[in-house]
């Protein structure tokens, strides 16, 4: 009742009151415009429109003399819609339809009966079909059916793409494509209120995010991965048991196919939205993710726990040391002790020099994509020119990798089957001092490192390996099986997935990730300090460069080592003809402290990122 009032109340100031708006002065009176062109528009309709309120010449300038105007002389100016709404004048002026010569009324072409739309979303949908053809696409997906039911949650034309500022979307396989087809999709689905409202789970954003396509998205470079329209479609959203849905199993080969061309069956098994928190969906993903999160987590504690307590216990000695020289009791004199004895070959040089190159590679450019939600990996990917540059570096390095991987088996192989330098059987090699495998004495050097930490008793001597060496060796082969080979899972999916099922590539992602973390965060902390931050060599042991090390070095840090040369009467096999030159050590121990400070940076990043919450 009260709407009709109003409407008859506006109906009769629109004929009673001169016209609101005034063209040069001049007011005209609706109803004089209303005998002639009423075909056009009933003054009744007129009134109950949006524009209702405003005289005919409100929009019509130019007329002021009603003969003249019937005679022909004086016609009006070309309608300007900026007069009232300049925002979304400016929003259309910046907008694809403008590039497109698309003027206002070519959407509102029932200006004179045109009626608020009082955030109805089905007459925006309307309006769009006049020019685009959405019915056998929006009309019948999820979005579309939810719409005409009068949700006003779902998706609109206006929702992605916004009622006048309609930017250009470019090519659908371009950065801007890709971008959007994204971004409008999480804003919506990142709501946590809104799908909970509309019973939706919102773990689709979280997932897509964690992934590497997400990564991309993160990164800055959504070109390079698949976006949410890729898999799902723009307007054709249909639930996966819909035959003609995208995702439907029947079509999943054809879809994922589009960006890997040999995708299989058993490729597309892949769960692009697994949640590995999940026990109950994912059981597989969840036991993997707890197996390595247990695998962090303890050897973090044994080695870190170790690591604290060499700290203290060395920084100790070593005053205790000072101590003894301030007060002039010198404990023993070594003849000869700055006589440098080789430790390290050449190829051992350069088997470590490599390693060291092909680890910070994968460090520096695969961290950022661990890590794709801080501000530090954007940028780290903008200085490698993308992600595409920065997996070819990662891929190169990871060949360096297998390189310096299968030159230790045949150096392996060597030593145990067909040296002749060196003596024993099969088991003698593998269980002997020069060897790296475990045994039975490193179990006692342990024991003899934790009482010494303790202040239980003194600190071992050592053979020509320790114990945290061989468990440096023995980790490389560990890391190869769980890093490289699901790092090539990862490299070549089309190939693996021709004999794996896809959740295989889900979980060689969580493998993957999460030893990497390990493998960095243990290099990066515990080698480092057992190499160059021990108070005994802080703050760096240049021995892995130039291969030297000193005879007061070599007894007193590997004493058992040299006593057993000694009784072999070798030792003077390993004297050094002549030191390492001045510009090779300044060369190397410059890439020495560049390579060691990097990783210390990285291990920072790492920090940072851990503490937010990063890294899943």
């Amino acid at each position: 009742m009260g709407v009709r009032i109003y409407r008859w109340v506006m109906l009769v100031l629109l004929l009673l009151a001169p016209c609101t708006a005034m063209a040069e002065g001049i007011a005209i009176n609706p109803q004089e415009c209303f005998k002639c062109h009423d075909t056009v528009v009933t003054m009744q309709d007129f009134s109950n429109s949006v524009h209702g309120q405003n005289g005919c010449t409100s929009c019509h300038l130019g007329i002021t003399d009603l003969k003249r105007h019937g005679d022909g002389e004086q016609m009006p100016t070309e309608v300007n819609c900026v007069r009232c709404h300049k925002k979304e004048t400016t929003e259309h002026y910046s907008s694809v339809h403008m590039l497109n010569d698309i003027k206002c009324f070519d959407c509102h072409a029932d200006i004179h009966v045109h009626q608020p739309w009082k955030g109805d979303k089905a007459k925006v949908v309307a309006t769009c079909s006049n020019c685009h053809d959405l019915a056998d696409t929006y009309m019948v997906s999820y979005h579309g059916k939810a719409v005409l039911d009068g949700n006003p949650d779902s998706a609109a034309c206006n929702d992605c793409h916004n009622l006048h500022e309609i930017q250009p979307i470019g090519e659908e396989s371009s950065k801007e494509g890709k971008e959007f087809h994204t971004k409008v999709c999480l804003k919506c689905h990142a709501d946590k209120e809104m799908m909970d409202r509309n019973g939706i789970t919102n773990i689709a954003v979280k997932t897509y995010l964690d992934s590497y396509h997400g990564k991309n998205y993160r990164l800055g470079f959504p070109e390079k991965a698949a976006g949410c329209a890729d898999c799902h479609t723009s307007h054709a959203i249909l639930p996966p048991q819909d035959i003609n849905s995208s995702i439907n199993p029947a079509n999943l080969v054809k879809t994922c196919g589009a960006c890997h061309p040999k995708a299989t069956v058993p490729f597309t098994e892949y769960y692009a939205h697994a949640d590995m928190t999940d026990s109950d969906e994912y059981p597989v993903l969840y036991w993997t993710f707890v197996l390595m999160t247990g695998l962090l987590l303890g050897t973090f504690t044994v080695f870190w726990i170790h690591t604290l307590l060499w700290l203290f216990r060395g920084f100790v000695e070593n005053r205790e040391k000072l101590a003894a020289l301030h007060a002039g009791h010198i404990a023993h004199v070594i003849p000869d002790g700055h006589k440098q004895y080789r430790r390290f070959t050449c190829r051992h040089i350069v088997m470590h020099l490599t390693v060291i190159i092909s680890f910070l590679g994968l460090s520096l450019t695969g961290l950022p994509l661990k890590f794709a939600d801080q501000g530090w990996a954007r940028f780290m990917m903008e200085f490698f020119g993308g992600t595409a540059n920065a997996g070819l570096i990662h891929r190169a390095c990871a060949v360096l990798t297998f390189a310096y991987f299968l030159t230790a088996i045949i150096m392996t192989i060597n030593f145990l089957f067909i040296d002749k330098k060196v003596k024993g059987n099969f088991l003698q090699r593998l269980f002997g001092p020069e060897s790296l495998c475990p045994n039975f004495r490193d179990v006692r050097d342990v024991v003899g490192m934790v009482r010494w930490f303790l202040f239980m008793g003194p600190k071992p001597t050592f053979e020509r390996w320790t114990y945290w060496e061989k468990f440096d060796f023995i980790a490389v082969f560990w890391g190869m099986f769980a890093i490289g080979g699901s790092g090539l899972m990862l490299w070549f999916p089309e190939i693996f997935g021709v004999v794996l099922p896809g959740w295989a590539f889900n979980v060689a992602t969580i493998v993957h990730s999460d030893e990497a973390l390990l493998a960095t965060g243990f290099i990066f902390t515990v080698h480092f300090f057992n190499t160059h931050g021990r108070p005994e060599k802080f703050p760096m042991d240049f021995v892995i460069f130039n291969g030297q090390m000193s005879k007061e070095e070599f007894i007193e840090e590997r004493g058992d080592q040299w006593r057993r040369y000694e009784e072999e009467g070798t030792i003077e096999q390993y004297v050094v003809k002549k030191p390492s030159g001045v510009f090779y050590d300044f060369v190397l121990k410059g890439f020495g402290f560049i390579a060691l400070f990097t990783g210390l940076g990285c291990l920072v990043l790492m920090i940072l990122a851990l503490a937010t919450g990063s890294g899943h």
